[in-house]
C-alpha cells in the first residue's frame, strides 16, 4: 500500500490558549490531506460532484492525540489507503512531525454519495480504477 504525504506548517490560528494544536484542528489537516491525495490521483471533488454528481462524505473518524504539536511546527500529513468496499473506503492518516514521529492517528471512513439525496453508492468503475492506483 503506498502512503501518500502532504506536507503543512502548524499556523497560529491552529493552536489553543495552552499554545499547541487544539484538537478538533488535527481534522482540518487530516481533511487536507485526504483532498491532495485524492488530487494527486486525478480526482477533483467539485468535478466529481458536477460531472458525475458524486461526493464524498464522512461516515466515522476514530482518533488517537499521541503528543502536542505546536506553533510553526513543520508536519506532514499521511493518507494510506486501505482496500475498498462497495461504496465505503477506510483510510489510515498520521500527523506527523519531521523527525517521523506520530503526533496524531486516525482512521477514517469516508463514504461515496449521490449529491441529489446522500445516498450512499457503489464506487464506479473510474472511480475504483483511479483509488486502486493509492494501493500500489
Amino acid at each position: 500500500m503506498r502512503e501518500f504525504s502532504w506536507p503543512v506548517r502548524v499556523y497560529y490560528e491552529d493552536t489553543d490558549a495552552g499554545g499547541v494544536v487544539y484538537h478538533a484542528r488535527y481534522l482540518n489537516l487530516l481533511e487536507r490531506a485526504r483532498t491532495e491525495w485524492l488530487r494527486s490521483l486525478g480526482i477533483e471533488q467539485d468535478q466529481l460532484m458536477s460531472e458525475s454528481g458524486l461526493m464524498f462524505v464522512v461516515s466515522r473518524v476514530a482518533i488517537d492525540y499521541l503528543r502536542p504539536a505546536r506553533f510553526n511546527q513543520q508536519m506532514n500529513v499521511t493518507v494510506s489507503p486501505l482496500p475498498l468496499h462497495g461504496a465505503r473506503m477506510t483510510l489510515r492518516q498520521e500527523v506527523r512531525d519531521r523527525h517521523g514521529l506520530s503526533h496524531c492517528r486516525a482512521e477514517v471512513v469516508v463514504v461515496c454519495v449521490r449529491v441529489s439525496d446522500l445516498k450512499p453508492v457503489r464506487l464506479p468503475r473510474f472511480l475504483q480504477e483511479e483509488l486502486s492506483n493509492g494501493h500500489r
